[in-house]
């Protein structure tokens, strides 16, 4: 699994604009569960689909106003991983 975390700007203490809830909003309408912080956000997605979640973060983020976004990505261990649950 990897962790996806993000920031977009502009930064907005305490009110994310829309650029920030579209964006998130695009990951959670994938089914995913983003944890949304003060300084960015962080949402734990499938190597198989880090391209997609990435692709809706960027897309929506900046057509709803964003000037920059920051994306980085680490592996994390997974149940699978750790042997837990697999064959």
């Amino acid at each position: 699994m990897l962790l996806l975390e993000f920031t977009i700007e502009p930064f907005h203490e305490g009110k994310p604009g829309q650029h920030v809830r579209a964006a998130i909003e695009a990951v959670e309408a994938m089914g995913l569960e983003v944890e949304f912080g003060p300084f960015g956000s962080a949402v734990v997605v499938s190597p198989l689909n880090v391209a997609e979640v990435s692709g809706a973060i960027l897309a929506q983020a900046f057509a709803n106003g964003a000037t920059h976004v920051s994306l980085h990505a680490e592996r994390v261990p997974s149940a699978h991983d750790q042997g837990e649950g697999g064959a």
